[in-house]
């Protein structure tokens, strides 16, 4: 599993996807541990994003097991060019909900919680890109998600400054979902009839479409992302640039 390549695509997939769909998980944490005391605070950073992955893992246990239920990765992919577009060209969204607390429990009860009710777009994204690797999918799924943590909780500040500052990092990233959704669809369970195949499928498992049209489907997605992207954002820029005139 170590040395194929399949594997470490995955899970640089994975660790890209929670960098990027998880700045807003950061500002939950770092809101709902701004009372705790300084000695509490790692504890509270820490405790909490334990837990928020515990739960995701889960949560991404049953996404797995869902995708294999005809016209559901066709439902995923669509939601997936929808956050990927998002992510192009984003909401303002504030924060200000985010309850905080001097104690503890409070605070990481807040951020499991908080992390559960807006992970639904790293579930989703995770399980696509963690499609297609076989008997490894959980294994992968945890690899990545592990991996993560540090990222999230030390080197957001750092990811944030750097989208700012490069911000084809946050067009690859909606790129990537787009290309995501688009070899999602092409191997839904009722799409496959439809589509040339590589070979016969083996027992038990559903016969594997063709490298090129997987492909094909990824740059499509990506592409359709990045269009619709870009024309949101510029009407979001001009209605603004309206609303101030």
């Amino acid at each position: 599993m170590l040395f194929d390549p399949v594997f470490w695509v995955a899970v640089g997939q994975i660790i890209l996807i929670d960098v990027l769909l998880g700045g807003d998980n950061a500002v939950v944490i770092a809101l709902a541990c701004r009372r705790l005391p300084a000695n509490l605070r790692l504890k509270g950073i820490l405790w909490g994003t334990a837990g928020a992955i515990v739960l995701r893992v889960i949560l991404i246990f049953f996404a797995l097991t869902l995708l294999s239920i005809p016209y559901l990765k066709i439902v995923g992919a669509v939601l997936l060019v929808w956050i990927g577009v998002k992510l192009l060209a984003p909401d303002e969204e504030g924060h200000g909900d985010v309850a905080a607390s001097d104690k503890l429990f409070a605070a990481v009860k807040t951020i499991i919680v908080a992390d559960m009710v807006m992970s639904v777009d790293n579930v989703i994204a995770i399980a696509g890109a963690a499609q297609g690797t076989g008997e490894h999918q959980m294994v992968l799924v945890i690899f990545g998600l592990v991996v993560s943590v540090p990222i999230i909780v030390w080197g957001s500040q750092l990811v944030i400054k750097l989208m700012d500052r490069f911000p084809t990092i946050i067009t690859a990233g909606g790129m990537l979902l787009g290309w995501i959704a688009g070899t999602m669809a092409v191997t839904d369970p009722a799409a496959i009839p439809y589509m040339p195949l590589a070979g016969k499928a083996a027992a038990g498992k559903l016969p594997e479409v063709v490298a090129g049209v997987r492909y094909g489907a990824g740059v499509a997605g990506a592409l359709l992302v990045l269009g619709m992207g870009l024309m949101i954002k510029r009407r979001n820029q001009a209605k603004a640039a309206t609303g101030k005139a």
